[in-house]
């Protein structure tokens, strides 16, 4: 922290950013700088960062940078119930892409594709709305191709009342009320 401290007075950097810390590493690490930004994954369908680490980046006034919003592609719907993946594919080893997680993420998936069609945007559009609507959140969505990085951004054109924030949250639960507490997203071997 002292070095980044240093390198943010003498005006080489602008903002300190950590990666997939916990509510307790930000205040240890804030007994020594300011943070600026927290990289967690954070999506509709992975939300623990919501039960305190959240909450402490609000009050703290700490931008928060989400990265795998998609999901690893899962909130884009085009991952079938039939869909098998590669096995050097890291999505099997995802918690979101195994059994009864999966199950809960395609009934969700389907409560969300009207919403999504009354907005006329894709599910993927939707579900990044959903998460730059949230404190403090922005989101860091990848893409593979021209195309789906400017059909990511329309996404922050999209508005999405309170009415249907609440309801695409409570979609969103049809996966998260399932998962364990682990902060961890994947079962790796």
């Amino acid at each position: 922290m002292n070095a980044l401290n240093y390198l943010k007075e003498q005006g080489k950097i602008r903002a300190i950013g950590v990666s997939n810390f916990s509510c307790t590493q930000l205040e240890e690490a804030a007994q020594y700088g300011r943070i600026d930004s927290l990289q967690p994954p954070y999506s509709l369908f992975w939300r623990q960062i919501e039960k305190d680490t959240m909450p402490y980046c609000i009050e703290n006034n700490i931008s928060i940078l989400a990265y795998s919003p998609l999901a690893q592609g899962l909130l884009t719907g085009k991952f079938g119930s039939d869909h098998k993946f590669d096995p050097k594919d890291n999505r099997t080893s995802n918690k979101l892409f195994q059994g009864e997680n999966f199950t809960h993420a395609q009934q969700a998936l389907e409560k969300l594709r009207p919403i999504a069609e009354q907005h006329q945007c894709t599910l993927a559009q939707l579900a990044l709305a959903w998460l730059i609507a949230q404190p403090q959140t922005q989101a860091i969505a990848g893409a593979r191709y021209p195309e789906q990085a400017k059909d990511n951004a329309k996404a922050a054109s999209i508005q999405l009342s309170e009415a249907e924030l609440q309801q695409i949250d409570a979609i969103g639960r049809i996966v998260t009320d399932h998962l364990d507490e682990s902060p961890i997203m994947w079962n790796w071997d």
